[in-house]
């Protein structure tokens, strides 16, 4: 933790400066993390830093973000996801516990610290940047380096440093209307480039009766219900990576028999496969999986993933690309496709079709 006095002429106000160490690389003997040379990431390639407008009369830096610094990387540690420039994190909670607007974070590289090559690799600073719910909802909706390009433009939300203000009490768009303008125009050229989350959901066939036993979504091996196959595993997590890549024609990447390391957040790279169950089920092969056409679906989504929706249709579909909802209760997972997107199993002709568990609804892409 640091006391930044900031840059008065430049209108950057003092502030606590706070830098995680640990989830990068810091002995290079694999007790921790595994080297991989001093040309790959250092540990996760990755430490977080906080910057907190500080207040009058504080003469020592609050605790609380060191605290919330840890629950992120007590869940990258736990998970083995990383975090990248443009992530949001929904914390649903004010980021100090108290009845503060800012419940939600989104990251950025650090305005003064650069990428550090060591000895175990390259390092880059990654910076928490506190925002309310409907600047998330906006990052959601368009993409986060957008809205925090705008949260840039307004001092009092951040300005140049995006410095984190507890005490700020209205929305960039309250302060300056004129931003939900950018922000529209921006979805409607650009679209979402949010191309998956976990969540609660399920889907049902209603082509058939329920206690058909052939139903493919509930093949068992034994008495064990069947868990996604490492293949479906990483075409699902390979689809999420590349729903990033807006400026190339979206695909689903075919099913590749070599499993490869990657993904969890939509742009960032993972050494576990997250899609992974810890259960002890079993695993079938994927050549036993048959793809098959449904003609109806029944999908069911909680509040805030239903919310989601409109996000789905207007800012991925409309332009070409895909969205898929993964169950964080199971193994099951939603695709909704567009015209735009090869190597998807649904098709015009067939619009709902399911391998296993992994459902793909879609839709005519708009002209």
């Amino acid at each position: 933790m640091y006391r930044n006095v900031g840059s008065p002429s430049a209108n950057i106000p003092e502030h606590w400066h706070y830098i995680s160490f640990g989830l990068s690389d810091l002995y290079g003997d694999s007790r921790v993390h595994e080297f991989t040379g001093t040309d790959g990431p250092s540990g996760f390639g990755f430490e977080l830093t906080f910057r907190l407008k500080r207040e009058t009369g504080e003469s020592a830096p609050p605790t609380w973000p060191a605290e919330l610094m840890q629950g992120l990387a007590r869940y990258v540690f736990q998970s083995e996801n990383t975090f990248c420039s443009g992530d949001h994190v929904s914390w649903h909670s004010p980021l100090d516990n108290s009845e503060s607007r800012i419940q939600h974070m989104l990251l950025t590289e650090d305005p003064q610290m650069q990428p550090v090559q060591t000895p175990f690799g390259v390092v880059t600073f990654l910076q928490i940047v506190g925002v309310c719910t409907e600047e998330l909802h906006a990052a959601q909706q368009w993409n986060g380096q957008g809205i925090l390009e705008l949260l840039r433009t307004v001092p009092v939300a951040g300005g140049p440093w995006l410095i984190t203000d507890m005490r700020r009490g209205e929305t960039i768009f309250e302060i300056d209307p004129h931003l939900q303008e950018r922000v529209d125009k921006g979805i409607e050229t650009d679209g979402s480039n949010l191309s998956g989350v976990s969540a609660k959901c399920a889907w049902d066939d209603l082509s058939r009766p329920p206690e058909d036993d052939e139903d493919s979504r509930s093949i068992c091996i034994g008495t064990q219900p069947r868990r996604l196959s490492g293949k479906d595993t990483e075409q699902i997590r390979e689809t999420l990576r590349r729903g990033l890549e807006i400026n190339s024609k979206p695909v689903l990447p075919p099913i590749n028999p070599q499993r490869q390391n990657g993904f969890t957040h939509d742009r960032a790279p993972s050494r576990k496969d997250s899609l992974e169950s810890d259960s002890s089920t079993a695993i079938v092969p994927h050549e036993l999986i048959r793809t098959r056409q449904l003609e109806s679906v029944h999908l069911k989504f909680n509040q805030e993933s239903g919310a989601l929706i409109p996000l789905c249709l207007r800012g991925r579909l409309l332009h070409g690309r895909h969205f898929t909802y993964k169950s964080i209760t199971g193994d099951m997972a939603i695709t909704f496709v567009s015209t735009g997107v090869e190597g998807a199993f649904a098709t015009e002709e067939h619009p709902y079709a399911a391998h296993g568990p992994w459902l793909q609804a879609w839709q005519r892409h708009p002209a």
